[in-house]
């Protein structure tokens, strides 16, 4: 029997969240099973994740745990069933703030909190240093610096979007667009 349109949307859906993912620096499975899950209407068991993306137990259950761990996903259980069942988060801004909030802390924070490394390490090596040498140690620090305010305001607009949310973010953009002028 032929899929139906719907079948073929949520496929499509399905493989190009997968995709999205994978640029995102997830697995494609884990964005796969996530897709799933906030595009199903009811709880789904580790089984029914395995028939429908067609991937290994271990997988999809080292994935569920990674987006349990996120929280982008929570466990569910059914009285009288022994299965764990899992739904997704639905509210696209609460996910959005999920997925910004856990980006955040394992990409943005390290690389900021490296960077504050080595600029403690080059004040070091300023003290003895003189002329040319001098000279690429000041110019590595001023890229630093501008790698680290990037961040810095980068993680203040995720910060403010998050914080005026869907009702007020339509407001901070049409104030942003004036700049763009």
């Amino acid at each position: 029997m032929d899929s139906t349109l719907l079948d073929k949307s949520r496929s499509l859906f399905i493989r190009r969240w997968g995709e999205m993912g994978a640029s995102w620096g997830v697995s494609r499975t884990m964005a796969e099973i996530h897709a799933l899950l906030f595009i199903s209407n009811q709880p789904l068991c580790t089984d029914d994740l395995m028939e429908v993306l067609q991937i290994s137990r271990g997988n999809a259950s080292m994935n569920l745990r990674q987006l349990v761990t996120w929280g982008l996903i929570e466990r569910v259980h059914r009285r009288g069933d022994r299965k764990e069942y899992f739904v997704a988060e639905s509210d696209v801004w609460r996910m959005f703030e999920t997925i910004t909030r856990e980006r955040r802390r394992r990409e943005i924070e390290p690389i900021i909190e490296t960077i504050g490394k080595c600029r403690e390490m080059l004040k070091e090596e300023l003290k003895g240093v003189k002329d040319e040498r001098r000279k690429d140690i000041k110019e590595f620090q001023r890229r630093l610096d501008d790698m680290r305010d990037f961040f810095t305001v980068v993680n203040s607009l995720f910060n403010l979007v998050v914080k005026v949310g869907e009702s007020r973010v339509a407001d901070v953009i049409k104030v942003l667009a004036k700049f763009e002028r």
